[in-house]
């Protein structure tokens, strides 16, 4: 037995160890290559691409449970990974074109955005089972929770508006106009401000978070398509997707203090859990730029797979 015991406990230690190195992890959605790939923050480098069918584009992490979402828009729902073994676990079915993709803050919940069928599906993390449809504004898009898990945020694009949706009753408590096409979208810590990327008019919408009152509008570069804050909040990072450039703002003075050049076509764009390092997923250039919050400089490019997006929030804590 003894012979059989030690090749298991080796491998078991290996796999132990090179998950304390790789998380936190990345995982970058490949759509032209229908794959995952995962960084390593640690070695700046990828260590696994998985497969994923279905043109995959969004990307929400469910730390509770361990597990990975992986939106499906040409697969018609939503692929679930194990963040540690880094195995697809179960496909599961929506319907219309799933887009943006979003966990609660418990674990409990997964929401998926439906482009076509301008609703959000809720399901049960566990079993998988549908438990409600929301209807929301046209062609949903990006998705944030509230830290206190009270709200989820829902960007719906062709109606140029937010959706808030009262995560205790699973209906909509509330909906406003922003800016034209709004995409991408991030709350902050405190769950005192929604910021929106509008993909149209050029600029940020910032939102006080609970009456969703319009507090004011930044213009950013051309076609900014999602957003992440970092360094506590005090800046807010904006993907500027035709002009292949980041917009950095000060989020006290709500403007704007540098553009940042990374790759071509940047969307998905998010902070690591060490709150200081920004990485952006280059669409055209199939790879990742990994911004230095501090100085506001790119530090690292690393090569992915083709087609990178990245849309949501893509790191495993």
């Amino acid at each position: 037995m003894t012979h059989f015991r030690k090749p298991v406990l080796i491998a078991t230690l290996m796999l132990s160890a090179w998950n304390v190195r790789a998380a936190p992890a990345a995982f970058i959605t490949n759509q032209l290559d229908n794959s995952v790939s995962v960084i390593d923050t640690d070695k700046q480098s990828v260590v696994e691409t998985v497969k994923v069918e279905g043109k995959p584009a969004g990307v929400a992490v469910n730390s509770v449970l361990k597990q990975i979402y992986i939106s499906t828009p040409e697969g018609g729902g939503f692929a679930v990974l194990d963040s540690e073994r880094l195995k697809v676990l179960k496909v599961v079915k929506v319907g219309g074109a799933s887009l943006g993709i979003a966990a609660d803050r418990k674990g409990e919940l997964v929401f998926v955005a439906d482009w076509y069928e301008n609703s959000v599906a809720v399901f049960d993390a566990k079993t998988f089972a549908k438990i409600k449809t929301i209807t929301v504004g046209k062609s949903p898009s990006g998705m944030t929770v509230s830290p206190d898990n009270r709200w989820l945020y829902v960007a719906n694009r062709i109606d140029d508006s937010i959706s808030q949706i009262d995560l205790a009753k699973l209906t909509i408590r509330n909906t406003t106009k922003v800016g034209e096409h709004p995409f991408g979208i991030a709350v902050d810590g405190k769950g005192k401000r929604l910021y929106s990327a509008n993909v149209e008019s050029d600029d940020v919408s910032v939102l006080d978070a609970h009456s969703l009152k319009r507090l004011a509008t930044i213009k950013v570069g051309s076609r900014p398509y999602a957003v992440a804050l970092a360094l506590n909040d005090s800046l807010l990072f904006v993907t500027n997707q035709d002009d292949g450039t980041v917009t950095a703002i000060d989020t006290a003075t709500l403007k704007p203090v540098a553009v940042i050049p990374v790759g071509d076509k940047p969307e998905g764009i998010c902070t690591h859990p060490n709150d200081s390092q920004v990485y952006v997923a280059n669409w055209f250039d199939n790879n990742v730029s990994v911004i230095d919050a501090k100085t506001l400089k790119v530090v690292n490019t690393i090569s992915t797979g083709e087609g990178s997006r990245a849309f949501g929030e893509f790191f495993s804590r």
